[in-house]
C-alpha cells in the first residue's frame, strides 16, 4: 500500500490509500495498525509528510563510496545522530537557507528512511523487518559550515535547522519492498543528476541498523530511520555545489517515488 497523510480543503486531516490510477481512497483505523481502505476518494488540498515521527534517528556515513569522498575511515559501528522534529518538511514545500543564524554551505543528501510501525527492543536483525511500517525518501538537508566547522564536535546543529527534513511524498508498506537494500536511489538538482546508486552499498543494512538502534532502547512506532546518503554530495562537487534560492531539489527512491522541493531564504 502507498499512504499519504493529506489536509482536505476544510483544513481536516486524514490518511488516505493512493491508487494506480492516481485517485487516493480514506484510510479508516489506527495508522500503526492495519488501517482499512475505504471507498471513499478524498479531497486532497495539501500533500503532508506521510508520517508525523515522533523521534528522527539518522545515520552518518553510511555508503562505501560516500565515506571514500569525504575521506572517512569507514565505521565500526553506525555513527548517530539525531534531528528534531521541528525540521520536518511536506512534499512541495520550500527548503529555507538559515540567514538569521546564517550559511553559506547548505548540502542536499538523498536518503532512505525507514519508520518504524510497532514499539521493539533489542530485536534481532532476522526479525527487524517485522517491526516496519514502511518507507519513504527524506532530503537530510545540511549546512556543512554548522556541521563541521561551528558545531562544537557535533552535528546537530547544522542537521537541525527548520525545513531540514523534507520527507514523503507516500508512505510505501513494507510488503511492497522486498529488500529495502536494493533500491536505485538518486538526487536531481535543477534537472541535472547529482547523486545516483543503490541502497545496497550501505556499510550497515537495514536490518542491522534496527538491531543496533533497538539494542537497550525502545524505538516507538513513528520513529523515523535515516539511512545515510550515497556519494555525490554538494561539499565533494568541484567546486562545492551549495543549495542556493531559486533551486529545485528531488530525491527519487525505487518503488517509492519522488520528493520534491524548491529552495528559498529564511524570511
Amino acid at each position: 500500500m502507498k499512504i499519504i497523510r493529506y489536509q482536505d480543503g476544510k483544513g481536516n486531516t486524514g490518511y488516505a490509500a493512493k491508487q494506480e490510477d492516481g485517485s487516493t481512497l480514506k484510510l479508516t483505523g489506527n495508522i500503526y495498525a492495519k488501517p482499512q481502505i475505504t471507498s471513499e476518494v478524498v479531497e486532497v488540498a495539501r500533500l503532508l509528510a506521510p508520517i508525523e515521527p515522533t523521534t528522527i534517528i539518522c545515520i552518518g556515513l553510511n555508503y562505501r563510496r560516500h565515506a571514500q569522498e569525504t575521506g572517512a575511515k569507514l565505521p565500526e559501528y553506525p555513527v548517530v545522530f539525531f534531528k528534531g522534529i521541528n525540521t520536518l518538511l511536506h512534499p512541495g514545500e520550500p527548503i529555507q537557507l538559515p540567514t538569521h543564524l546564517h550559511s553559506d554551505e547548505v548540502d542536499y543528501e538523498c536518503e532512505l528512511a525507514v519508520v518504524i510501525g510497532r514499539a521493539c527492543k533489542n530485536v534481532s536483525r532476522a526479525q527487524a523487518l517485522d517491526y516496519v511500517l514502511g518507507y519513504t525518501c527524506c532530503n537530510d538537508v545540511s549546512a556543512r559550515d554548522w556541521q563541521l566547522k561551528r558545531g562544537g564536535g557535533q552535528w546537530s546543529r547544522g542537521k537541525s535547522f527548520d525545513t531540514f527534513s523534507p520527507l514523503g511524498p507516500v508512505l510505501v508498506t513494507r510488503d511492497e519492498v522486498a529488500n529495502p537494500n536494493e533500491l536505485s536511489i538518486r538526487t536531481v538538482l535543477n534537472g541535472q543528476v547529482m547523486q545516483d546508486w543503490n541502497t545496497n552499498d550501505m556499510i550497515f543494512q537495514v536490518p542491522e541498523l534496527i538491531e543496533f538502534l533497538s539494542g537497550s532502547t525502545t524505538l516507538l512506532p513513528g520513529t523515523v530511520i535515516l539511512t545515510g546518503t550515497p556519494h555525490g554530495v554538494g561539499m565533494a562537487q568541484k567546486p562545492p555545489r551549495w543549495l542556493r534560492s531559486g533551486d529545485q531539489v528531488s530525491i527519487e527512491i525505487e518503488r517509492i517515488g519522488v520528493l520534491t522541493n524548491s529552495v528559498i531564504e529564511e524570511a
